[in-house]
């Protein structure tokens, strides 16, 4: 198991069961031996905290466009997106970009 933060943040925390917690500390399973990467927790995220609507969280497999990830700090894009392999004590910040009006 890998222990990580996960943050949400900009809405996305209402997507979770109440009383949509901001702040979670994770223990994320390995798979088949190796340690999970981002499209793992993803699908953690997916199974075990979001209540309802997911959909505006993810979009297939893959984490829905609007919805800025950070990566201890810095942009997923700089570290591989889904297939950055994470770390104990990763911190992953999810915050939804898009607002209504």
């Amino acid at each position: 198991m890998v222990r990580v933060t996960v943050e949400f943040g900009g809405g996305t925390e209402l997507l979770l069961a109440p009383p949509h917690e901001k702040v979670h500390q994770l223990d994320i399973p390995k798979i088949h031996g190796t340690d999970p990467d981002v499209r793992a927790l993803v699908q953690y995220i997916r199974q075990h905290l979001i209540q309802e609507r997911e959909e505006l969280f993810v979009e297939g497999d893959h984490v829905r466009p609007g919805i800025l990830v950070l990566i201890n700090d810095s942009d997923w894009e700089l570290e591989g997106e889904m297939d950055y392999v994470l770390q104990p004590n990763d911190r992953i910040v999810f915050i939804s970009t898009l607002h209504g009006g």
